[in-house]
């Protein structure tokens, strides 16, 4: 599905109601997929953000089946009417046996200018609480990449446009967080990427420390941000593969579980709940400078 502006041309699928092209001038700002490094562009996480310990959730004493990332990712989308932008709706959205509530999930696409709005809906259609988390996963391409720089681009953090060094406290063991024996490393406010950055896998901003990340070019230009105010957390991750040209700018609302965890999903860390009729909505901007 392709949907313009003036500005901007994006291109989405109905599987997973993925967002698999960013272009603007005849320039492409998305990571094409390719499997060699990573199949997907853009995924949507829910119900769950990163992976449950022992690939379970617990739910009112019943253990159920959850990969990392959940399974909307995977799923098929129709597109329905919208006011404004494309909208897609998830097809057969109950999935009791591996999530037991009824419910519903939207993803709308919305183009202002050179920002690209990601707004997410959903819908508690069970008559008690339904718990969840969700996320954005969007890959960029580094600007210029060459795999012979020392540096393939920069990464300024902020919060409500103050420039931050935020705090790590956490790194991941077989997927899930653990505390980190240093009790904790702090980011520069503007860090390098380089070949190694990821090597102990994806970080972890938590706290709500940051609510938006700039990529930068290798002489610090910006290239694009992305943002989010309710963003519970922030994740900064690329495969650690030899010549690997990319990075994904995470916000999450949910976090991966601690090592060990075997608690109700009502327990889970930044877990979200929605009463039995109501909506919980998420939303995320991608500018392109």
């Amino acid at each position: 599905m392709i949907y313009s502006n003036d500005n901007l041309t994006i291109e989405v699928s109905e599987h997973g109601a993925e967002l698999t092209s960013l272009r603007c001038d005849g320039r492409e700002y998305l990571w094409n997929g390719d499997a060699a490094y990573w199949n997907r562009h853009s995924p949507v996480l829910f119900p769950v953000v990163g992976k449950p310990y022992n690939n379970e959730l617990h739910i009112d004493g019943k253990s159920y089946p959850m990969k990392q990332h959940g399974f909307a990712r995977d799923s098929e989308f129709e597109q329905v009417e919208s006011e404004r932008g494309i909208r897609f709706r998830m097809k057969e959205a109950d999935r009791r046996d591996i999530y037991p509530y009824r419910f519903g999930l939207e993803v709308n696409y919305i183009i202002q200018g050179k920002a690209l709005w990601v707004c997410w809906c959903v819908e508690n259609l069970d008559n008690r609480d339904m718990y969840y988390q969700i996320g954005a996963h969007p890959a960029f391409l580094l600007p210029d990449y060459n795999p012979a720089d020392d540096i393939h681009g920069y990464i300024q953090y902020d919060y409500e446009g103050q420039s931050v060094s935020p705090l790590l406290t956490s790194q991941l063991e077989d997927g899930n967080r653990v505390a980190r024996k240093d009790g904790g490393v702090r980011l520069p406010s503007v860090m390098p990427i380089k070949r190694d950055s990821f090597a102990n896998d994806a970080l972890m901003i938590e706290d709500g420390q940051v609510t938006e990340a700039t990529l930068c070019g290798k002489h610090g230009d910006r290239v694009l941000s992305v943002f989010s105010f309710d963003a519970d957390a922030y994740g900064i991750w690329a495969p650690y593969k030899e010549g690997c040209p990319f990075v994904c700018l995470e916000p999450w609302q949910g976090i991966c579980d601690r090592k060990g965890f075997a608690g109700d999903i009502s327990n889970r860390d930044l877990i979200r709940a929605i009463h039995a009729g109501d909506h919980g909505h998420f939303d995320y901007k991608i500018t392109l400078f």
